[in-house]
């Protein structure tokens, strides 16, 4: 109950179509600056990271970012908001605490994940319960016309870092791109080699920056199709 309190809460706040007093979201440190550190482990992340997430307590928080990223975590095929489900808890709480501190821009995003809205232990508990969910198999793909291109640079500059399934990282923080969907999987590579995803790790940078369009769609075309096995939901 208090839950949805909450979220009425903020979306009461949020503009529709007029103005509103929306919590401005804070300008940390990213990529633009020369003392900037990737993931350097401090702060709420640290914290977050310390606590022993509960799914069932997660399932509960993760009620404020269902509308958006839909009950079972898939997302929205148009690439509006991430498919979820199954990514690796290390690298949600590493993204959910880098918009609040600023060093991810997602000022949409933000108002619903104040500290008034969840605290740290329910982050824990989110990125918990979300890492179990099954990851859907449905995930918008790209149009197939170039997957041998787009194989061949995911395993030049991509493999190494994310896997040959997609898998990703949990104790590097390297996410999990199967079941990812292709508009996303796009604008994410387009931003971090133009330098707008501020919280971008610099090696990915590097290894993108020289990547044309067509590219960038390759590649990403490829990673909509990897898939991992089927993970069981947590119990109810």
């Amino acid at each position: 109950m208090v839950k949805r309190l909450l979220i009425a809460a903020v979306m009461a706040i949020l503009p529709a179509g007029g103005s509103a007093a929306v919590p401005e979201q804070p300008k940390g440190k990213g990529i633009e600056s020369r003392d900037y550190r990737w993931n350097e482990l401090t702060g709420e992340e640290a914290e977050a990271l310390r606590r022993k997430g509960d799914a069932q307590r997660g399932r509960q928080a993760y009620e404020v970012c269902q509308g958006c990223h839909r009950p079972d975590g898939s997302g929205r095929p148009d690439g509006a908001y991430p498919q979820l489900a199954g990514q690796h808890a290390t690298v949600l709480i590493k993204q959910m605490t880098d918009i609040r501190a600023g060093t991810r821009d997602n000022p949409k995003m933000y108002p619903f994940s104040t500290p008034h809205v969840i605290n740290v232990q329910e982050i824990a508990d989110i990125a918990v319960y979300l890492e179990g969910l099954a990851i859907p198999r449905h995930n918008a793909k790209g149009p197939g016309a170039d997957l041998e291109r787009g194989r061949s640079l995911y395993d030049k500059d991509c493999k190494t870092c994310h896997g040959a399934n997609g898998e990703g990282n949990a104790a590097k923080f390297y996410p999990v791109l199967a079941g990812q969907h292709y508009p996303y999987l796009v604008r994410q590579a387009r931003d971090i080699r133009d330098g707008k995803r501020r919280n971008a790790n610099p090696k990915m940078v590097k290894a993108v920056k020289g990547y044309s369009d067509g590219e960038l769609e390759a590649v990403s075309d490829y990673m909509s199709r990897l898939a991992l096995a089927k993970k069981r939901k947590p119990a109810k």
